[in-house]
């Protein structure tokens, strides 16, 4: 199962963050996909560092060794975000994103979660 984290207080979200299935093929089991989101109102007040920090542990519990955060770029806040709570930029894809009307750069980073050896 993959966690999904919201925050909130009552009725207003202030943001949420969930792993994902990296890729498909049994290879990758024990890499995950992260996404956060913390809403225009609540950015700047930790909200997305607590999202990050618990979902991290989280994987680490469940014996995941690979967490992988593609970003659009540009994105300095999500960059600082990811970077703040251990992940390393690993690359960058041109031009492979596309919404709203345009096309975008995506960067890749990892956070490697602590497994030893090769289970």
């Amino acid at each position: 199962t993959a966690p999904w984290l919201v925050f909130h207080d009552h009725d207003e979200i202030f943001g949420y963050a969930y792993a994902t299935e990296f890729r498909a093929r049994a290879a990758y089991d024990a890499t995950r996909e992260t996404t956060v989101y913390v809403s225009p109102r609540h950015q700047g007040r930790g909200v997305g560092r607590a999202l990050m920090t618990e979902l991290v542990g989280r994987l680490r519990s469940e014996g995941i060794a690979v967490a992988i955060a593609g970003i659009t770029l540009p994105n300095d806040p999500s960059v600082a975000l990811h970077e703040r709570v251990g992940f390393r930029h690993v690359g960058t894809f041109h031009r492979v994103g596309h919404k709203f009307g345009h096309w975008y750069d995506v960067g890749f980073w990892e956070l490697q979660l602590g497994t030893d050896g090769d289970e």
